[in-house]
């Protein structure tokens, strides 16, 4: 599984409230094993939010939670292009949801606040605890939920304990070698596509270093793969350290 978070908020580009979403979703998802495959913090603009989404969907491994634009304002942009785009039909007003929202507000209730019912067919409710003022999912792949950390979070949080919290086990081996990224260039090319690769250049007075950090789930894989490493270096009298 591919997990994407979609943030949506002009006012967070704009500096008028800081993001909440990325540290919440990173650290939820690392406590079963998981982690991003990618975060987009993006405009309340409807080319862009359908862009984004389509190029999320895409991938076939992809799971979704987008933030904000569910509410009941003219900006709200979310419930009519998620529609278009996941299901390529137009919303439809979910029946429970709009006696959920007559419940709370009665006559208020109209003529604007009933249009957060108007979901994707076959969107499925997502509680929030905060309100009752419902998210949805569809596919229960892409999840969809307020802008409000207090009220998104924990639905967010029930989503992952729910459906992803299988464990998955990785493994993570780093060194620090005393040379350039160029040394070990043609190794990181012969990497197997179950071997993630973070290589990360510095200089350290003025002399190159490069942090090699291979992580897989195969750890017999992984083990013989970083020996590779190793192996180069030693036959190249390359000073290294493993951290």
């Amino acid at each position: 599984m591919n997990f994407y978070a979609v943030i949506i908020g002009t006012e967070i580009l704009n500096g008028r409230r800081q993001d909440k979403h990325f540290e919440f979703v990173k650290n939820e998802l690392s406590k079963y094993g998981h982690e991003l495959f990618a975060s987009f913090i993006i405009k309340d603009n409807k080319e862009l939010m359908m862009k984004t989404y389509r190029m999320i969907l895409e991938d076939e491994k992809s799971v979704i939670f987008s933030f904000g634009g569910i509410g009941s304002t003219p900006d709200d942009l979310t419930r009519e292009i998620a529609a278009e785009v996941f299901t390529n039909m137009h919303t439809l007003r979910h029946t429970q949801f709009y006696n959920d929202i007559i419940e709370r507000f009665q006559e208020k209730a109209f003529p604007h606040r009933v249009k957060m019912a108007d979901l994707p067919p076959n969107a499925t409710l997502l509680f929030n605890p905060i309100n009752n003022m419902s998210g949805f999912s569809l596919k229960n792949r892409f999840f969809f939920v307020p802008g409000f950390p207090s009220m998104s979070h924990p639905m967010i949080s029930d989503v992952i304990k729910t459906y992803f919290s299988q464990s998955v086990q990785k493994y993570r081996k780093t060194l620090l070698a005393h040379t350039s990224e160029e040394s070990l260039i043609t190794l990181m090319q012969g990497l197997p596509e179950e071997i993630e690769l973070s290589c990360l250049p510095m200089f350290v007075d003025a002399k190159p270093h490069v942090e090699l950090s291979l992580q897989s789930s195969n750890e017999p894989l992984l083990s013989t793969q970083f020996q590779l490493f190793i192996d180069e270096l030693t036959t190249k009298s390359i000073y290294y350290k493993l951290i």
